[in-house]
């Protein structure tokens, strides 16, 4: 059975994270969660008020981990997810993160970003030259990071699939596991 790694942390944004993990498990692929710690990860819930000039956050569900981001061997995977919200800001940082998003993008493997989840991989110069979608706000830098961003709720660049946020999953839930079939069905036996 293929498998996925999403990789996460406090304050990512719930429905980013729980549609595409919920998602590949429904396509047949089993699915782990990787943090900083085996801790739950905090989810939070974005949502856009008119009396606001930026969306307001609230607490959402807590999402059970499986292996922290040290212990994570890259090998057993066949597939990457990072799910937006405040994340991504974060979780970049981390010498493990980079290592596990760097051997995905070295090998061709499968990477889905969600909203804020460009972030990791343009901080590592992974998306110079590449396509993305992302939350709109961010644009200037995925654009800094040598990317193209395209405006749309499910961009396929080769390995990669990205879209701009929550709103956009049911395109994007459908490109992502038509990415991650096709990777699967075309690896060597």
């Amino acid at each position: 059975m293929p498998r996925a790694l999403l990789l996460t942390g406090d304050a990512a944004e719930e429905l980013d994270t729980m549609y595409p993990y919920y998602r590949v498990q429904e396509g047949g692929w089993d699915v782990d969660v990787a943090s900083r710690t085996t801790r739950d990860v905090q989810l939070v819930i974005h949502e856009f008020d008119p009396n606001s000039d930026a969306y307001v956050e609230k607490n959402g569900r807590k999402l059970p981990v499986d292996v922290p981001w040290a212990e994570v061997d890259v090998e057993r995977y066949d597939a990457l997810i990072i799910p937006g919200g405040r994340a991504p800001e974060w979780i970049r940082v981390d010498a493990d993160v980079r290592r596990i998003t760097e051997h995905f993008f070295a090998r061709d493997l499968p990477v889905a970003l969600v909203c804020h989840g460009a972030q990791v991989p343009a901080v590592y110069g992974l998306l110079k030259g590449r396509k993305t979608a992302c939350f709109p706000p961010i644009t200037g830098d995925m654009e800094n990071a040598g990317a193209t961003v395209i405006d749309a709720p499910d961009v396929v660049d080769g390995n990669l699939v990205s879209c701009r946020g929550w709103p956009d999953m049911p395109q994007f839930g459908k490109a992502m596991m038509e990415l991650f079939s096709k990777s699967v069905s075309s690896a060597p036996a």
